[in-house]
């Protein structure tokens, strides 16, 4: 999936603003950002829900706007809360798509109906009515709905709402799956911790434009998140001869002694943090061991949503 200079106005109010993104087969990119970041109206785009301002998009290489008929069969979208008829068994509301999706011979259809349902652990409830779902459920159905013409580009919005942690696990092993098939995958959560579990990459917006995109690292530099935690494990009886030599080095803060370990803030590059392990040893803290933690996605998401609003007041 390539996205070119895509932009998306409301009247004067300007949605999506030249966002250029590319999704290679078998990724799996996490669209992140916070309510207003162009998220939503970036995926109707792509779902050729909306007509975009300008811009352009190529979703398994047919361009979005002058072919949407062969980009859509390339397509699966499955929407935040997408309705679910509440008179229908579960295979009969695939049953139904697949037949749209052309499936016209009934034992090849039941087929791929079936094959769905176990792609999304669903089979045991083959013919219970939809109405009798739970949310989770549904949105697994739905999942299921969007598996049934073998899309090689996938967008799912919100796919783990309503869905419990074990619900929620088989989506993530079922989405990778699909991405070492050569699927490309866009997908947009509020579970911030399964997106960083589940994706290869993100692309972060805010305020319509893109802050940063590609591995996780790669989007935490280029957010400025260069600060880390180091937690050093020094043999007893060194810990506050660890403490005083930390507290005394450039680009180290908020040093404290934790269990037998030495945590400390520290927002230097690789040579300083040798410089800095080299300084204990010659102090005589015999340290046995030295990990990096850096935050979380979720926390910098957080720390990114908290600046928007700060912005706004």
């Amino acid at each position: 999936m390539e996205i070119c200079d895509l932009r998306v106005d409301y009247g004067s109010f300007v949605a999506v603003n030249d966002v250029s993104l590319r999704v290679e087969a078998g990724e799996v990119c996490g669209l992140v950002g916070p309510n207003g970041a162009g998220k939503t109206s970036t995926f109707k785009v792509l779902a050729t829900l909306l007509h975009p301002t300008y811009g352009e998009v190529r979703l398994s290489g047919h361009d979005l706007f002058e072919d949407p008929e062969a980009a859509r069969r390339e397509l699966g979208y499955m929407p935040d809360f997408a309705p679910v008829p509440s008179d229908l068994k579960a295979w009969e509301f695939l049953d139904m798509f697949a037949h749209a999706y052309g499936w016209r011979r009934g034992r090849a259809r039941r087929e791929r109906v079936a094959d769905c349902l176990e792609e999304v652990q669903l089979t045991e409830k083959r013919e219970a009515w939809c109405r009798s779902l739970s949310r989770g459920q549904m949105q697994r159905l739905c999942l299921a709905k969007t598996l049934l013409h073998g899309p090689r580009v996938m967008i799912l919005d919100e796919p783990a709402s309503g869905m419990d942690p074990l619900s929620r696990r088989d989506l993530r092993l079922t989405v990778q799956r699909l991405a070492a098939r050569g699927v490309a995958v866009i997908v947009s959560s509020h579970i911030l911790g399964e997106l960083a579990d589940m994706c290869t990459s993100l692309c972060v917006m805010q305020g319509g434009r893109v802050l940063a995109s590609g591995p996780v690292e790669t989007v935490r530099v280029a957010l400025g998140d260069t600060k880390r935690t180091l937690v050093v494990g020094v043999s007893g009886g060194d810990e506050r001869k660890a403490v005083g030599i930390l507290e005394g080095m450039g680009g180290v803060e908020e040093v404290r002694w934790v269990e037998g370990e030495v945590v400390a803030g520290f927002s230097g590059g690789e040579e300083e943090q040798v410089g800095l392990l080299r300084e204990l040893v010659a102090g005589g803290v015999r340290v046995r061991s030295l990990r990096e933690e850096t935050s979380s996605f979720e926390e910098l998401l957080v720390r990114i949503a908290g600046a928007t609003r700060h912005g706004h007041e």
